[in-house]
């Protein structure tokens, strides 16, 4: 049910972005933009984006909380986790993610 609703999103962000395509974070699948990862779907079953260091995290109202797949290690610093209870926010994250990564390449 997780899984699909990832595929969802990004099927539609491929077919409606030019140089947006199907790859691999982390052995997980992933969406990039010119190569490069700006949101995956985590073994935890949860979304992942990346927004960015300096995204504040109280302008929008979802619960995004740190992506820290290490257990020995900080969390990746700009990469923020949704679960699938906020599935509805997911694909509005996917596409803030997206010009974001559009924004910095």
């Amino acid at each position: 049910m997780e899984f699909d609703k990832f595929k969802e999103i990004r099927n539609h962000l491929c077919s409606k972005h030019l140089h947006v395509t199907e790859g691999k974070m982390m052995s997980s699948p992933a969406i990039h933009y010119n190569n490069k990862v700006f949101a995956f779907f985590s073994r935890k079953h949860k979304m992942v984006f990346k927004l960015g260091k300096h995204f504040k995290v109280d302008q929008i109202n979802v619960e995004l909380r740190e992506f820290n797949p290490f257990k020995n290690k900080g969390p990746l610093s700009g990469w923020y986790e949704v679960d699938f209870a906020e599935k509805e926010a997911w694909e509005e994250l996917a596409e803030l993610a997206l010009s974001i990564a559009k924004e910095n390449s």
